[in-house]
């Protein structure tokens, strides 16, 4: 109560404190003391029974307190209406202090996001960050007492956010440095390392780990200049180390440099010493695109180097081969199949490095190296195609007199041509490098000028061997060399009897009449391929211009065989025919048996229409006692050409068989019937 009988000024902000800190004690603890005196009468009555005793002024203050307790609270109603009006007025100064505070707050922050420290060129950031924490716990420290107050007033408690806005932008500010630190450290020490040296993966590995981090602030963070310097820096970082790890690629040269040193307008030096801090002074995070441009061209342009090193050091090695020309003795070229192939894909690869937006610094060497492939190329083409005709025309210009004396003018022509391709061919094989000798001056026109000169002289010998075709059209058969081999050999039969096989389908040799020893120009026998033998009838003279007695020779031969088929059809009857057929040869056994089968069907028609109804059926009784009788002779032991000529006959007298059948089946009864008309007679 001593507590309430003080007096209050208006001014005594203290003295009210006190006032007010009471009465709120009191107003706290009504109900825990009202609730208090029942239970401790009841404990005391409750001992009573148990004869237990307590001192007397327990029960005068079991009295007095209660009453002193209603005196106290209608004593502290009274003091509260007393101080009302007060309480009233330094409530209103409270929120003016809560309002100045709030302004106060504000401004700090303001002035706190203006701070130097956010700038990401402060020096001694950690320094002016203790300084800008000592005000922050000036203010915290005025929030306390103000907290305090508002709790006394029993007023609402305002968030104060502002406060904990900068507490918690300090938090963020303080981890943000730290990253700062780190990272430019470990930027730096890349820095220092050469390039060459840089281990590049390994640093974009850390790089995107950074940024990792970095994005694990909070977001409120990422839009401060300090955290989009520092993140940049390792983005440009990570960009600059892509542009390095392209331009470690060994493809670049120094004109590969001086080019980026253009793109970037930066000047230096590099060597071996050269560190990334130096690279990056090129800015190469600005100029990503331009480096891979600069890579790309300096790879093709690597690739391109290659092709044409590749193609110096194979035509310096390639030669033409040698060979002797069978009949001058001369050693001619010759070139292999690989090495044309070699010759066409280099032609393929230059072509197509012309093709690429990449050629301008190889331009010179590589049209260079196309004109020399090219003209090798012409000259090789026209250069055996010249030998080629050379050596087909030397032999019958130069060694074949019959030529000579029909083609006059040629064989000069052709005797120029053979000096100049002989002094070409010296000059060639004084250096047999591919390159060097096909790349003479005026080689090539000298070559198409012998082409035009052995184009006329083939043209001539082609109209002189026509002339011969026309007068014996077989020689159509035969390729040039071998008619223009029998033309200078026309005098001397037997070796023109080489070709008559590839004249005749059968003729491979003649047997000529012999004259003391001596063989004549008068053919006897002809022998076939497979050695058969026929006699010629009549005469055949091998006299004279070539393609007037091989005519001769196929007049004898169309003779002959008319002769013997002849021969053979008109001793047919005279024995059986299994004896016949060894008296004849191949050719006339089976042209007569089939000439006898068509005239014995005739006759079998011929009898039927006589009134003999068996007549089909006893010819072709016959025909199976004949066919029979060659197959005893096949199981015999015959010559190799006599079993060919009856298993012919065999063949041929089935087919016989089947058809006379068939006539009997179809009852045909005239020899104008259709199974007879539509069969292969012979007459």
């Amino acid at each position: 109560m001593e507590n309430f009988s003080r007096p209050i000024h208006e001014d005594d902000y203290d003295a009210l404190l006190e006032t007010i800190y009471y009465l709120k004690e009191v107003r706290d603890r009504q109900y825990e003391i009202e609730d208090m005196f029942d239970p401790i009468k009841k404990t005391i009555e409750l001992l009573q029974g148990y004869n237990v005793y307590l001192d007397e002024k327990i029960f005068n203050w079991l009295v007095e307190l209660p009453v002193n307790w209603e005196t106290l609270k209608k004593m502290a109603a009274q003091v509260k209406h007393i101080v009302q009006p007060l309480m009233t007025r330094q409530i209103d100064l409270l929120k003016k202090r809560l309002s100045y505070y709030d302004f106060k707050q504000h401004r700090f922050l303001n002035e706190f996001h203006e701070q130097d420290v956010f700038n990401p060129d402060c020096e001694n950031h950690y320094e002016k960050l203790n300084e800008i924490r000592e005000e922050v716990l000036k203010f915290l420290s005025e929030e306390k007492d103000l907290r305090d107050q508002i709790v006394i007033f029993e007023q609402e408690l305002p968030e104060f956010k502002m406060t904990k806005q900068i507490q918690k932008e300090m938090q963020f500010l303080k981890t943000l440095w730290d990253y700062v630190n780190v990272i430019t450290t470990s930027l730096n020490e890349w820095k220092k390392t050469t390039w060459k040296k840089l281990d590049v993966e390994w640093m974009d590995q850390e790089c995107k780990k950074i940024l990792r981090e970095l994005r694990q602030l909070d977001k409120d963070v990422r839009h401060w200049e300090l955290y989009t310097n520092i993140e940049a820096q390792v983005r440009n970082m990570m960009a600059s180390l892509r542009a390095v790890s392209e331009l470690q690629n060994p493809a670049i040269r120094d004109r590969h440099w001086r080019e980026l040193m253009a793109e970037t307008k930066v000047v230096f030096i590099m060597t071996d010493n050269t560190t990334l801090e130096d690279l990056l002074k090129l800015q190469l995070h600005k100029y990503e695109e331009e480096v891979k441009n600069i890579v790309a061209k300096s790879v093709k342009e690597m690739a391109m180097e290659k092709v044409l090193k590749e193609l110096n050091d194979t035509w310096s090695t390639l030669e033409f081969g040698k060979e002797i020309h069978e009949r001058t003795k001369l050693n001619i070229l010759k070139i292999d199949e690989e090495t044309i192939e070699i010759l066409e894909d280099n032609q393929v690869q230059l072509q197509n490095m012309l093709g690429s937006k990449f050629v301008g610094y190889f331009l010179g060497e590589i049209l260079d190296w196309q004109r020399k492939l090219s003209t090798a190329d012409a000259v090789i083409n026209a250069w055996f195609e010249v030998q080629r005709a050379w050596g087909y025309l030397e032999s019958i210009f130069i060694g074949s007199e019959d030529i000579r004396s029909q083609l006059p003018e040629e064989t000069k022509r052709f005797e120029k041509i053979d000096r100049e391709f002989k002094e070409l061919l010296k000059e060639m094989l004084s250096n047999l490098n591919i390159i060097k000798a096909t790349n003479r001056p005026k080689l090539l026109e000298k070559l198409e000028e012998l082409q035009v000169q052995l184009n006329f002289c083939e043209k001539a010998l082609a109209d002189y061997l026509e002339t011969k075709r026309l007068i014996y059209p077989r020689f159509y058969f035969i390729s040039a060399a071998d008619l223009l081999d029998i033309l200078s050999n026309g005098n001397n039969p037997e070796l023109v009897c080489r070709h008559l096989s590839k004249l005749y389908d059968s003729i491979a040799k003649l047997h000529w009449k012999m004259d003391g020893g001596k063989p004549t120009k008068q053919a006897r026998v002809m022998i076939a391929k497979d050695g058969e033998e026929m006699a010629i009838h009549g005469t055949c003279d091998c006299s004279g211009k070539v393609e007037v007695w091989l005519n001769n020779v196929t007049d004898a031969m169309k003779r002959s065989v008319r002769y013997h088929i002849s021969q053979a059809v008109a001793t047919y009857d005279e024995k059986p025919r299994e004896q016949w057929i060894f008296d004849h040869r191949a050719q006339p056994a089976l042209c007569g048996t089939q000439i006898w089968w068509t005239t014995e069907v005739n006759m079998a028609f011929m009898r039927l229409e006589e009134g003999f109804e068996n007549a089909f059926k006893d010819y072709q009784r016959k025909q199976i006692n004949q066919l029979n009788a060659l197959i005893v002779l096949l199981c015999g032991d015959l010559s190799e050409s006599d079993r060919r000529k009856i298993m012919t006959i065999c063949t041929i007298d089935v087919h016989a068989r089947d058809v006379v059948a068939k006539m009997i089946a179809m009852k045909a009864d005239h020899y104008s019937s259709f199974q007879w008309q539509s069969q292969l007679r012979h007459r």
